[in-house]
């Protein structure tokens, strides 16, 4: 006899049962007038799938159902064909220009505040100085992210930006002492620096670490208001050939080793990197026990 409880499957550490399963089929069945969007919408709310956000777990969920596909249980809609979006183009204008220099102390800089880049006038500003000056030009962040500026007074000093945190670190992994299951669940508490960047005319002493000192202080609360949740440790990489990562190391982040320079694993597709500098930081005591539990409601596993 069938347990009606005991999950068929696994997706992105969910588990479905056979009775899910027969709802789902019935909700394909009733719903095929739906775009595909919509129908794995649909799914989702049905589930109750949702991200740390509260937004629908859309890319987990389409995977699924494209495995439930190809095993015979249903037949999606029809794909549409979208075109591929352009290549971002970023202009560079003159409010990127080189301003003077600033070489001083960080006494007589006056106080540093880092401010959020929000406002859509604020993100192409930010984006153009990315581009213009870090040596990895700017790409656009996808999924959760928060852009910052760094100021004094009415100068702009420097950017920086978390987004996402790396899918699986050996190293981290290992010094969290989290399971595969528990990483699924709990990966969105970890968010990565993932550009930081200040501008080639400032030479301003301990300036960089004493904006990750401001950054640490104000990050939780910011993703809270910003996402719904709140973080409990940031990463970041170093690559070694063009920086030892002094700043993080003197505003009291951990080093946890090098990366192995081998990217994202996806099928019939491997490439290497460039080996990194693995840094992180809690941002509370309780950092392990808040990775490894739940978030009610909205997480992976039910």
């Amino acid at each position: 006899m069938l347990d009606r409880e005991k999950p068929v499957a696994t997706c992105c550490g969910r588990p479905i049962t056979p009775r899910e399963l027969d709802e789902i089929r019935e909700t394909v069945k009733m719903f095929g007038n739906l775009s595909r969007k919509e129908l794995i919408h649909t799914i989702c709310e049905h589930l109750n799938w949702r991200t740390p956000s509260g937004t629908n777990k859309w890319d987990a969920c389409q995977k699924m159902m494209l495995s439930f596909e190809a095993q015979g249980h249903f037949t999606l809609p029809e794909k549409k064909s979208i075109a591929k979006p352009r290549p971002v183009t970023i202009r560079h204008t003159a409010e990127t220009a080189p301003a003077p220099p600033i070489n001083c102390s960080l006494k007589a800089l006056g106080p540093v505040t880092v401010t959020q880049a929000a406002a859509p006038p604020e993100v192409r500003l930010w984006n153009e100085y990315m581009d213009r000056y870090h040596y990895l030009g700017y790409k656009k962040p996808i999924g959760y992210r928060i852009r910052y500026f760094i100021r004094a007074a009415d100068k702009l000093l420097g950017c920086i930006l978390f987004s996402g945190a790396a899918k699986a670190i050996k190293d981290r992994d290992k010094w969290i002492g989290w399971s595969a299951r528990q990483r699924t669940a709990g990966l969105p508490r970890i968010i990565n620096n993932t550009r930081f960047l200040i501008f080639p005319w400032v030479r301003v002493p301990h300036l960089a670490s004493h904006s990750l000192g401001k950054i640490t202080r104000c990050i939780s609360d910011d993703w809270q208001d910003r996402w719904g949740y709140t973080p409990a440790l940031l990463e970041t990489f170093v690559d070694p050939t063009q920086y030892r990562g002094t700043c993080y190391m003197a505003a009291n982040w951990q080093f946890l080793g090098m990366t192995t320079g081998k990217g994202l694993v996806r099928k019939n597709r491997t490439y290497a990197t460039q080996p990194k500098k693995l840094f992180v930081y809690p941002l509370s005591p309780d950092f392990r026990a808040r990775l490894c539990e739940r978030l009610p409601g909205k997480t992976d596993l039910s």
